[in-house]
């Protein structure tokens, strides 16, 4: 709708314009916090916000760069004080597969996995898609908690966005000089891990990555280690949140797997929606109530070369199944 201020016209968006943006905001938020739940929560959040502050909202920046500034300030307000999250690499060195299965810890304390249909537009220009959805794969957001939040917003904005220091200096209230700052900081964090904000998309799998998954699920399910073998890079990592567990190397993983992991045999392993930029399945094993099978873990995979190089697997599945639109339970036979 217009409004007129003294001599000036502007255009007051409506909510419908606000909404437009939940999708693009949710990935950027989830970047910042490393939890889709809470992401939800602070877009939500944003959307009241500027709904509340529309009359107020006088055209002298784009719609998207005001939302972006109000969810920025509801992110900030969240991590205030807050330890970050984690993934279990993070932590410590990888354990023996033998050993004790280690500590648990609170949800707040792990990154994540999100869907990336919550995160990412489908339809977008394919090598922007490819590019969104390798910086939400979970070694990168995991890498962004290492950053202090406010660098970790200058260095989304900029590195992942491709916004110009000088429009992530207006959205910060700060310098250019004070971005450009925060930026190389933050790359110098990121190129110690391992990892580059601008690192090249691993792009759509490939016919060829569709049957080294087909490989794997009836593997997994027929509980063949020689076949799972074949299938598993030797330097391949496997984690398990909230376990502070994570193992590196095939020989093992294949250990644990038939150790303290043998409760996976006759699991069943159906496919999810992609998440964090990776293929994802959901495990149930064998039902201790009755017939069929219940939940156990969300697997996000990793793929390189055409060999698996990581599984992480998510236990918390009454929070995430339901986020993947995922059955609480598998009837015997289905």
């Amino acid at each position: 709708m217009a409004r007129v201020d003294g001599s000036v016209a502007t255009i007051t968006p409506d909510f419908g314009t606000l909404e437009r943006h939940r999708r693009e905001l949710t990935g950027y938020c989830y970047r910042m916090l490393g939890s889709p739940f809470e992401a939800e929560d602070a877009v939500q959040e944003t959307l009241l916000r500027a709904w509340r502050a529309l009359d107020r909202f006088e055209g002298r920046s784009a719609v998207r760069s005001w939302l972006y500034r109000i969810a920025t300030n509801v992110c900030l307000d969240m991590l205030d004080g807050r330890k970050r999250r984690a993934l279990p690499m993070d932590l410590g060195p990888a354990r023996d597969p033998g050993g004790p299965i280690g500590e648990t810890r609170a949800a707040i304390e792990w990154v994540e996995p999100a869907p990336d249909e919550l995160l990412v537009a489908p339809d977008g220009d394919p090598a922007a898609v490819a590019q969104a959805r390798e910086t939400i794969r979970l070694a990168f957001v995991a890498a962004l908690q290492h950053l202090p939040p406010r660098q970790r917003a200058a260095l989304i904005l900029c590195e992942v966005l491709r916004w110009k220091a000088a429009e992530a200096a207006e959205l910060l209230e700060t310098s250019v000089a004070s971005v450009n700052s925060a930026l190389q900081r933050a790359r110098a964090t990121l190129e110690s891990s391992d990892l580059d904000a601008a690192a090249p998309a691993q792009g759509q799998l490939d016919a060829a990555d569709r049957a080294l998954l087909d490989r794997y699920v009836a593997a997994f399910e027929g509980y063949d280690m020689d076949a799972l073998a074949a299938l598993i890079r030797e330097d391949a990592e496997q984690s398990m949140p909230p376990y502070e567990l994570w193992l590196r190397g095939r020989d093992d993983i294949l250990r644990w797997w038939n150790g303290p992991g043998i409760g996976c045999k006759g699991s069943r392993v159906i496919p999810a929606v992609a998440a964090n930029g990776a293929p994802a399945f959901a495990q149930y094993k064998v039902s201790e109530r009755g017939s069929g099978h219940d939940p156990w873990a969300l697997q996000v995979l990793e793929l390189d070369g055409g060999a698996i190089t990581g599984f992480t697997f998510f236990l918390d599945t009454d929070a995430i199944f339901p986020l993947f639109g995922l059955p609480m339970h598998l009837p015997a036979g289905a």
